[in-house]
């Protein structure tokens, strides 16, 4: 159990707590959430021991242990399979003691120490090594290379797969996912939920956090308040708190407004392919949420374009890659309101398709032909390194139009965040998420019909996510988007293309599609022997027909999956109705003469709400059971 009681915290003279109080049992998934700036990763520091409070006192009760990643990695020549091994403290001190009672021929010590090998899945350790490195991403080659030949971010990777390693009743992660692809997110939502211990995790990835957390801390005007359930859960919640206050109430109405027009307009053109039909969803639940971001100090648009060319683009036959090496084969043609998102492993090419649109890369062989009115807005991280650190964001904007007045480019920087003298800071200070918007910024300012998105999340808070979202949504041009945000490319994309084995190919399905296929993938390179054969024609066609039973087999468990993932949740939304109902007959005085009736409009409510978990637990067990029968058929 962690029980903070009355805490403050200042840093570099900023209130970042003042007298507040949580506690989080043994067991639980915590998020904490809230802005840029106001205290997580302090807060994170502060359980941990890093921090003493100014105030209040910490409690904490550390199991087995606890485990947190390192934000930095030497560049050491050890195996990255042995650093990883290394999160293991206890394991290293019976094999180094082992070590020892062998030099000293010490056979009775011997004995004991492999039992205490034993009792610590020593036997198992590198082989549970392997297969955090492999679900992170690294192939059979590299995790026997060096930790100095990788670079910043897959040495993160590895700080990750080292946590991940440590035995512990304590994890604490800030930010896991801002080094991964898609892939090892999906892998690491899976390791995660499965963690038995006290979970305490910062991220940015509004899926992510939905899957793996089961109650949320939320920093807000320094104090911590909790939530019980997932991020969704959190925002469902501040919705109904803050629509009780008139002035945010009339500015969620506004954007209610204007979200619907927006999702009636796309209904109306829409087909029922699965990609329309998850967007529409996405709208749906944009719309539901909109509430929780009302106090956001995010709100902009990127303009829409003075002029369009049909098409836009066109790649014929074209081959991508660097130095003359080709590593993708592709064709393209890209009209106005095309919206593209790209799926695929890191290293597969989607960063390579994409700086070859924006122009960076030439073509290795083929033809590219531009429309007339052709303007990119290309948004990548290496370009915050083209930012002029000597300069505002009021001065870049004046460089690209001397001509504009100096209010409206305060306004349009305005709906960045960038408010009042915010706007004439050098940007030499600026963290990566305000040097991230300012890029945003400019790429906004410039009216392209055409966006090129690389990962354009990485740095970016909730509010400023959901901010880019809504942007998103209305904007007129055609856009191609790499993201490991779900819910980005849910909401924005109405067509997913993959990039993998050197193609570029429309992706028929949805992300929980791609998570299934990538399920498949990682199942198929397990099976894969370690020395390859030159396979015949059969054995390909054996495998393409085996995929295409698997497929149907999928599409067959789908409905039945879905009903029982809608039993689950109804079930979770009625214990958790229930808590709150016992939560309030535990007060002693509801059992006053005077709360007689409210005490017994209470009782009724936890009777119906117990018969209704009744019913629906059975009927849940039933889809389940019938989903096991249908899975082992």
């Amino acid at each position: 159990m962690i029980n903070l009681n009355s805490v403050s915290l200042l840093r570099s003279g900023k209130v970042l707590l003042e007298e507040t109080s949580a506690m989080i049992h043994h067991g639980q998934h915590v998020g904490l959430v809230g802005a840029n700036g106001c205290g997580k990763s302090s807060l994170l520091a502060l359980i941990m021991g890093v921090f003493q409070p100014d105030k209040g006192d910490i409690s904490i009760d550390p199991g087995r242990g606890i485990a947190h990643m390192a934000q930095e990695v030497l560049a050491l020549d050890q195996k990255a399979v042995d650093y990883v091994l290394d999160g293991d403290e206890i394991l290293r001190k019976i094999e180094k003691a082992i070590e020892q009672a062998e030099r000293d021929e010490e056979h009775g010590k011997l004995a004991e120490l492999h039992e205490k090998l034993l009792q610590a899945d020593g036997y198992t350790a590198r082989s549970r090594a392997e297969q955090l490195l492999h679900g992170l991403g690294f192939s059979h080659e590299q995790i026997e290379r060096s930790v100095k030949d990788f670079s910043g971010g897959w040495r993160m990777r590895l700080n990750l797969a080292r946590t991940l390693m440590c035995p512990s009743d304590l994890l604490f992660l800030d930010e896991p996912t801002n080094h991964l692809d898609l892939d090892a997110i999906v892998w690491l939502e899976s390791f995660l939920k499965r963690y038995q211990g006290t979970l305490i995790i910062i991220s940015h990835d509004r899926d992510f956090l939905d899957e793996v957390i089961d109650v949320t801390i939320h920093i807000e005007h320094q104090k911590l308040n909790t939530y019980r359930g997932n991020y969704s859960a959190f925002e469902r919640m501040r919705s109904e708190r803050l629509q009780q206050q008139q002035a945010a109430f009339e500015k969620q109405q506004k954007q209610r407004a204007h979200m619907e027009k927006f999702v009636e307009r796309f209904r109306a053109k829409a087909t029922k392919a699965k990609q329309a039909q998850s967007r529409l969803k996405a709208l749906a639940r944009l719309e539901e949420i909109a509430p929780a971001h009302v106090d956001s100090p995010f709100s902009f648009s990127f303009p829409d374009p003075d002029k369009m060319s049909s098409p836009l683009l066109t790649l014929d036959k074209a081959e991508l890659g660097y130095e003359g090496n080709a590593m993708i084969k592709m064709k393209l043609n890209i009209l106005p309101g095309s919206r593209i998102g790209l799926l695929g492993a890191n290293g597969a090419g989607k960063s390579t398709l994409i700086r070859t649109l924006a122009g960076e890369l030439p073509l290795v062989a083929g033809e590219r032909h531009d429309g007339e009115h052709l303007k990119i807005g290309y948004f990548a991280q290496h370009q915050l390194e083209k930012l002029d650190a000597d300069a505002s964001p009021l001065l870049h904007l004046q460089r690209l139009s001397p001509e504009a007045r100096e209010q409206e480019l305060r306004n349009f920087l305005g709906g960045f965040g960038f408010h009042g003298d915010k706007a004439l800071e050098k940007i030499e200070g600026f963290s990566g998420g305000e040097q991230a918007r300012l890029a945003l910024a400019i790429v906004a300012w410039h009216k392209p019909n055409l966006l090129l998105l690389d990962e354009p999340t990485n740095h970016l808070d909730l509010d400023m996510r959901h901010a880019l979202t809504m942007a998103l949504q209305t904007f007129e041009g055609a856009m191609i988007l790499v993201s490991h945000d779900r819910n980005l490319l849910r909401s924005t994309t109405d067509d997913l293309f993959l990039v993998h084995g050197g193609r570029v190919e429309a992706f028929e399905g949805d992300l929980e599609d791609y998570s299934v296929w990538l399920t498949q993938q990682r199942q198929e390179e397990k099976s894969e022997p370690a020395s390859e054969t030159l396979q015949s024609s059969n054995s390909a066609q054996a495998r393409k027909e085996q995929k295409r039973l698997d497929a149907e087999r999928r599409k067959q468990l789908r409905p039945m999956k879905k009903k029982v993932e809608s039993l689950e949740k109804k079930l979770e939304k009625q214990q958790s109705l229930l808590v709150d109902i016992e939560s309030e007959l535990a007060n002693p005085e509801l059992y006053e003469h005077s709360a007689k009736e409210r005490l017994k409009a209470l009782l009724d409510q936890q009777t119906q709400y117990k018969m209704a978990i009744g019913d629906i637990e059975e009927e849940w067990m039933e889809a389940l059971e019938k989903l096991e029968e249908m899975e082992s058929e």
